[in-house]
């Protein structure tokens, strides 16, 4: 299996399972309602917010993967929409996991020597580092995900 094939496997994993720490986006999830997505416990973000930040520069990579400019903005990456519905929330993970079906394709299309060349720009380092630290980054804030739904169930549970 090519190096490009194995990263797209595993940041497909990340979001549909099969990983080797059993946690996944889609599980994790699946369970969680929109008014515990959008709870604030302490001073920590909220489970809307670190889906919306973790999962934002998905897009922008498959663009630049698939010949577009990077378009993105650190900033924006935390500019999550107001969610005031079951469907809203829904919906967002629902986008989420298509494009993460659609980051999975247009990595699997890459030959691996791209991934030593720059991504866009040298600053960003290389499509090797960018595609490994999107899987990474997503697996910081999914644990985070998983212990702030913990807290709050175990709030729910006492109340």
């Amino acid at each position: 299996m090519s190096i490009t094939h194995q990263l797209a496997k595993h940041n497909r994993e990340v979001y549909f399972g099969g990983n080797w720490t059993t946690v996944n986006f889609r599980d994790t999830l699946a369970d969680v309602t929109w008014e515990q997505a959008t709870t604030k416990i302490y001073d920590l973000n909220t489970i809307a917010a670190l889906v919306y930040h973790m999962t934002y520069y998905m897009e922008p990579i498959r663009k630049v993967l698939q010949g577009g400019a990077l378009v993105a903005s650190d900033k924006q990456s935390w500019e999550t929409p107001v969610i005031a519905s079951e469907a809203e929330w829904k919906a967002l993970l629902e986008k989420v996991l298509q494009e993460a079906e659609q980051l999975h394709a247009a990595i699997t299309q890459l030959e691996d020597g791209v991934l030593e060349s720059h991504f866009t720009d040298e600053k960003y380092g290389n499509y090797f580092r960018n595609l490994v630290g999107l899987s990474e980054h997503t697996h910081y804030h999914l644990g985070q995900i998983v212990i702030i739904k913990k807290v709050i169930q175990a709030q729910q549970a006492t109340a």
